[in-house]
């Protein structure tokens, strides 16, 4: 249905496109955001290194040269020698004939321009066809996702995840291990994309079927480990923070497998729990253990991806772990859902225009015995 909805919608026409994007007003904006882009995209560290000791008046004629060169090596041989045949034909012919005529002269560069047009259609045809199979792989992910908030007696919890890309490599999701006890996950596959998205939906299904059989939740990250360990692709892991909570008490059980240990805010006191063991699918026989903390009322459990605290601004600053933590600790007396908000928001306004670097996302848990939250 929403498919033929999407094709009878009638497309705007040239004149008005045109007049939609002369009313734009932040295209000055735009065109700087594009040129960091482009050139965080194509340019390496050595040659970002580089620019920092080079000079106004060399960089005028490096960049653009380095640029060409890299996009230049990423097409295809064919269109590598059309476009060669264009920039040729657009800039060097100049051929003249007898009396002056500079017809054909003119017709060579007119050549030259349509070649460097097609080469264009070529990579734009390319783009939306990444896009849409990407499109499509995001409602698919966007589906395997929790819809909502988990509810659990006494418990007030927030999850959120937000991806660098089109889909995201970062889970966050939960689960009834039994009638008392909810399981919640939040894992980070290494790399981004369509790769670590597809890494990500196996460690989502793989933990859903795992889950209500485990006899432990250390031991729950060991069968996990050997799945992805044996079926495992070089180079690809992922850490992960599995967590179990009861409806009738403070009590938090939970293992790491290679990701960055949770906080616990307890009044205006912030602690680093243990760190973990290694990431799922590194080694064969990693040593797992069953972590347990029993929380206050109040108190509250944060748990988070790497990229929250490697967020990056425009000037290429990180919002950091010392930032985030004092936010975090003037935070503790609001709901979880006021911290998550808060907590995205003031890294989003940090981040500003610039391209996120990576999927971010967050786990709250607040203990509160005194509260109806999470009953029914």
């Amino acid at each position: 249905m929403s498919q033929d909805k999407t094709h009878s919608t009638k497309e705007p026409g040239f004149r008005e496109t045109i007049r939609s994007d002369f009313r734009q007003g932040d295209f000055q904006k735009s065109v700087r955001q594009d040129w960091r882009e482009v050139r965080e995209f194509f340019l390496s560290d050595e040659q970002k290194e580089r620019l920092v000791r080079m000079s106004m008046f060399k960089k005028v004629f490096v960049v653009p040269f380095w640029l060409f060169k890299a996009m230049y090596l990423h097409l295809t041989p064919a269109r590598r020698l059309l476009l060669l045949l264009g920039v040729i034909l657009l800039l060097f012919i100049r051929a003249t004939v007898s009396g002056g005529d500079v017809s054909t002269s003119t017709n060579w560069h007119v050549v030259g321009g349509f070649i460097i047009l097609f080469i264009l259609l070529l990579e734009l045809k390319d783009k939306i066809m990444a896009r849409d199979e990407l499109e499509a792989g995001r409602a698919v992910q966007d589906a395997l996702m929790p819809e909502e908030n988990p509810t659990f007696p006494h418990w007030d919890i927030w999850i959120h995840t937000c991806p660098a890309n089109d889909v995201g490599g970062d889970l966050v999701d939960y689960i009834s291990v039994g009638e008392d006890r909810l399981g919640l996950s939040l894992g980070d596959v290494a790399g981004k994309g369509l790769g670590a998205a597809l890494f990500m939906a196996k460690l989502q299904a793989t933990m859903r079927a795992l889950a209500p059989q485990r006899s432990s939740v250390a031991d729950l990250a060991r069968q996990v480990n050997l799945i992805f360990e044996r079926d495992g692709i070089p180079n690809r892991f992922a850490s992960l923070l599995y967590l179990e909570i009861t409806s009738d008490s403070g009590e938090v059980q939970f293992v790491n497998a290679g990701h960055m240990p949770p906080l616990l805010l307890r009044g205006d006191q912030l602690t680093e729990l243990e760190r973990g063991s290694a990431a799922l699918g590194i080694l064969s026989d990693p040593a797992y253990r069953t972590q347990t903390h029993t929380l206050a009322p109040g108190d509250i459990l944060c748990v988070y991806s790497d990229g929250l605290t490697e967020a990056r601004n425009e000037r290429g600053e990180f919002f950091g772990d010392e930032r985030f933590r004092k936010l975090l600790t003037r935070l503790g007396n609001l709901d979880a859902a006021h911290i998550g908000s808060h907590l995205i928001e003031r890294i989003q306004r940090f981040a500003g225009d610039a391209r996120p670097h990576d999927d971010i996302s967050l786990l709250l848990l607040r203990y509160v015995p005194g509260d109806e939250i999470g009953t029914d």
